[in-house]
């Protein structure tokens, strides 16, 4: 078996500005990036298939026993073996979705096609990243920490209820916290670091090496990806990784991809003042959708940043390496690569972009090399038409 995770071309462009610098199967929702996901059930390392721009750090490894599956979909254990048990030459659908595809050598028929008869999770929307986490946190706990034994926590000033629901991998330094693992379990990565006041409601995950900051109140469904910096009031959230809101402030119904940071007193609104569903942009349809949804934050792609005091209104969207400053709310569509706020916007001119990412990335000993520099100018090249000033 050769697992290649494919980007489905539709979700791929519903899912911008994340997908921007990403296959799809690399979003993190959960515990666990997609791509890990699927890896972990079905015992065996992926590559990808997406755009070109993104393959040369993303490579896609063929053979001829290739199984390629949808990046965008999240397996539980059923699916999974059902797609390990799919022949060859077979496809695997749900409705007008393709799930997976065993050696595909002939044109989909009748002859060839199987129909899923489950439930799919499909993350192919943006905002569906925040609004299935507490599902996926629940599926991945086991997934991660089945058979194994938790390291406990020694610190005689933590308060844990539901204990059951705890899982601490070794190397985490804890002090004096509030755990409440009853409603949803917590996972606390190696070497992550929770400091003195923090406050945590399950479903909740701090992958390897990040820090809750003092005082920091959690409220459940919410995963801190690897190496951020969190503090403040989040709720119902996901921080890809390498990503900093380290002060007070609240992140609601939120998405930050990786290298954000949100300045101190940072807040996001996620709810409407007349109640009404929260509308977000969408690259695909080139306007403000629905979500159906009455609560929907910030999504904030990769490199992205703002000041201190910023307030982002309900459905906001902030595409990859802008910058976001000022008083008053910014519209709710930055494009990547923009440098302002509500008094209007200028152009973040890729050098000097490319000289703050180098700075954040250097902080946390990751190089930023060619390939992550090119991806990013070609960004910056395909979003010249939403950085409307350039224009006038």
């Amino acid at each position: 078996m050769n697992l290649i995770l494919f980007d489905d071309p539709i979700i791929r462009l519903n899912l911008l500005p994340f997908t921007f610098t990403r296959p799809t199967a690399k979003v993190r929702v959960g515990m666990l990036t997609i791509a890990e996901k699927w890896e972990k059930r079905l015992g065996t390392t992926a590559s990808f298939k997406t755009e070109e721009y993104l393959q040369k750090k993303f490579p896609v490894k063929s053979t001829d026993q290739n199984l390629l599956v949808n990046g965008a979909v999240c397996p539980d254990q059923k699916l999974a073996d059902h797609v390990k048990s799919l022949q060859p030459g077979y496809y695997l659908i749900k409705g007008t979705l393709l799930i997976a595809a065993n050696r595909p050598e002939q044109e989909m028929s009748g002859n060839n096609t199987i129909e899923y008869g489950d439930d799919v999770t499909v993350i192919d929307k943006t905002w569906k990243i925040f609004y299935e986490n507490g599902r996926q946190l629940r599926l991945d706990f086991p997934l991660v920490t089945g058979g194994r034994r938790s390291a406990g926590i020694q610190d005689k000033h933590t308060i844990v209820y539901g204990e059951e629901n705890l899982f601490v991998e070794e190397g985490v330094s804890i002090r004096a916290a509030i755990i409440n693992a009853e409603n949803g379990p917590v996972y606390l990565g190696k070497n992550s670091i929770i400091q003195e006041g923090a406050m945590i409601r399950g479903a909740f995950a701090l992958c390897e090496g990040s820090h809750l900051n003092m005082g920091a109140k959690m409220r459940g469904d919410i995963t801190v990806g690897p190496y951020s910096k969190v503090g403040g009031e989040v709720s119902a959230s996901v921080i890809f990784g390498y990503s900093n809101k380290a002060h007070d402030g609240f992140l609601g119904c939120s998405v930050l991809g990786e290298w954000c940071n949100l300045g101190a007193d940072t807040n996001t609104s996620n709810l409407k003042n007349n109640y009404e569903p929260v509308k977000l942009w969408n690259h695909l349809a080139g306007k403000f959708e629905s979500t159906g949804l009455q609560f929907c934050g910030l999504m904030m792609g990769d490199h992205s940043k703002c000041g201190i005091n910023t307030m982002f209104n309900t459905g906001t969207v902030v595409d990859v390496s802008a910058n976001v400053y000022g008083e008053g709310f910014p519209a709710n569509y930055v494009p990547s690569f923009a440098w302002g706020g509500a008094g209007g916007f200028t152009t973040y001119r890729p050098d000097k972009a490319f000289e703050t990412a180098f700075r954040a990335m250097e902080r946390r000993n990751v190089a930023l090399d060619e390939t992550e520099k090119n991806i990013l100018a070609k960004v910056f090249e395909m979003t010249s038409q939403h950085r409307t000033w350039e224009k006038n």
